[in-house]
C-alpha cells in the first residue's frame, strides 16, 4: 500500500459521489472533507484490509477493481461482490462494528480513498441530507450485491459463467474485449462452482465460439448467445 500526495484532494471527485460528499456539505464540511481524506495506491494482489483490522475510515475505490471476501472454516474464500471505480468498498456495517467483517483485495492496480470513520459520524448526527443520501448509496450497493447473489443461485453452471462474463463486459469494462481480472478459482470462488467446472464451461465457450480466450483476453464474440446462456441457464 502506498500513500498519495494530493495538492488537489479534492480535484478527484468528479462523479456521481459529488451528491454524497459534496452537495449535502454545509459551511466548512467540505474544506475539512478535503483536508482529512486520504488516498492510498495499492498494486494487483494488494490487500486494501484484512479481516479483523480494526475499521478507522469509510473508504470507496477512485480507480481500478477490487474484491470483497471472506474467508470461510475450511479455508476456502467466497466472494461477496466485485467493486469498480466509484463503489463503496464500505458498507453499512461499517457504522455499528468495530473490526472489518470482510477482507479486500485489489483485481488490478487500483486507487482507493479513505476518510475517517469518526469524521463520517459526526457528519451523519449534524446534517440530515448528507445522512440520507449517504443511506441511500449504501442501500443500493447492499441491494446490488443482494441482486447478484440471488441471480447466480438460480442459474446452471452455465448460466453462471455466462452472468459472470457479462457482468465483467457490461458493468465494469463496458467493452466486449477485456482482460480476465480474475483467476477460474476467483470465478469458482464467486459462483459457488469448483475450479474444474469453470475451466470445463469456458473451454465450451471457447469451442462453440461464444467467447475468444488469448492468455488473460477475454474477448465476447456471440453476445445473443451469451445472453441467452444467462438468462436460461
Amino acid at each position: 500500500m502506498e500513500r498519495i500526495d494530493m495538492n488537489n484532494p479534492c480535484g478527484c471527485e468528479k462523479c456521481e459521489l459529488r451528491s454524497v460528499f459534496f452537495e449535502s456539505f454545509r459551511g466548512d464540511e467540505l474544506e475539512s472533507f478535503c483536508r482529512n481524506k486520504q488516498e492510498t495506491f495499492h498494486h494487483r494482489g494488494d490487500f486494501v484490509f484484512h479481516a479483523g483490522d480494526e475499521v478507522k475510515s469509510f473508504s470507496y475505490l477512485k480507480s481500478g477493481l477490487v474484491k470483497l471476501f471472506k474467508t470461510m472454516a475450511n479455508g476456502k474464500d467466497q466472494i461477496i461482490t466485485i467493486a469498480g471505480p466509484f463503489d463503496f468498498v464500505s458498507l453499512l456495517g461499517t457504522f455499528t462494528i468495530s473490526h472489518q467483517p470482510y477482507s479486500v483485495s485489489a483485481l488490478e492496480d487500483s486507487v482507493v480513498c479513505h476518510i475517517d470513520i469518526q469524521q463520517i459520524k459526526h457528519i451523519v448526527k449534524h446534517n440530515g441530507l448528507f445522512s440520507l443520501n449517504l443511506m441511500e448509496r449504501l442501500g443500493t450497493t447492499s441491494n446490488k450485491i443482494i441482486q447478484e447473489s440471488m441471480e447466480i443461485r438460480k442459474r446452471n453452471t452455465h448460466g453462471k459463467v455466462a452472468y459472470f462474463l457479462l457482468k465483467l463486459s457490461r458493468d465494469l469494462y463496458m467493452n466486449q474485449t477485456f482482460n480476465l481480472p480474475v483467476s477460474r478459482r476467483e470465478i469458482a470462488e464467486y459462483t459457488g462452482m469448483t475450479t474444474e467446472n469453470v475451466i470445463r464451461t469456458m473451454s465450451e465457450f471457447r469451442k462453440e465460439k461464444i467467447i475468444r480466450i488469448n492468455g488473460r483476453e477475454i474477448e465476447i464474440m456471440d453476445m445473443e448467445s451469451l445472453d441467452r446462456i444467462s438468462n436460461f441457464g
